[in-house]
């Protein structure tokens, strides 16, 4: 009877080992997957460029220079980089420079165009004009400047829809989506 009751412990110990080393096994395996699928997150977000900075120059002479404290190339196209804290120059001959600032930026490596967006700031010569969009784009020689344009210069401040300049005729459009609203004009 002792002996019965020494083996049926013996080998109740003996299946609670068992279990406490399968389920601590069971518990290493799910660690290694969970750090499997970390890497793959590491390796989804690599493509993360510090310090970014891309420049240009057309067949005139014109240079476009953008700069970015980070750049992440779009999985889809990779063509596209999706920048944050954006800056640009724009030299174009026989002008002045146009200075670009903006939260966020859309450059493709291709045709240089480039989407500036959220608290945009341009500065051409006197003129001042803060938006939170503007579509730039070298082959089509325009920045269009749009959604809450406030336009200044050292006469007037402007409110309006769409600001375009013409980068190669240094013309200025300002006008409104709606015809029947007016742009607001006062002197400084």
């Amino acid at each position: 009877m002792k002996k019965t009751i020494i083996i049926v412990a013996s080998l109740i110990i003996f299946i609670l080992i068992l279990f406490v080393f399968y389920f601590k096994s069971l518990k290493n395996e799910k660690r290694v997957i969970t750090k499997e699928e970390n890497l793959e997150e590491n390796t989804s977000v690599s493509n993360i460029i510090e310090n970014v900075e891309y420049a240009s120059k057309d067949a005139k002479g014109n240079e476009y220079i953008i700069r970015a404290k980070t750049g992440e190339i779009d999985i889809n196209e990779n063509n596209v980089i999706f920048l944050k804290n954006v800056n640009a120059v724009v030299n174009l001959v026989n002008s002045n420079k146009i200075l670009i600032f903006a939260d966020f930026g859309k450059y493709n490596i291709n045709n240089y165009d480039t989407i500036f967006s959220k608290n945009v700031i341009i500065d051409y010569l006197d003129k001042n004009i803060t938006s939170e969009y503007l579509d730039f784009s070298i082959e089509r020689k325009s920045m269009i400047i749009s959604k809450n344009v406030i336009y200044k210069d050292l006469i007037n401040t402007l409110n309006t829809d769409v600001v375009e300049l013409d980068l190669e005729t240094k013309d200025i459009k300002i006008y409104m989506h709606d015809k029947n609203n007016k742009v607001l004009i006062k002197k400084n």
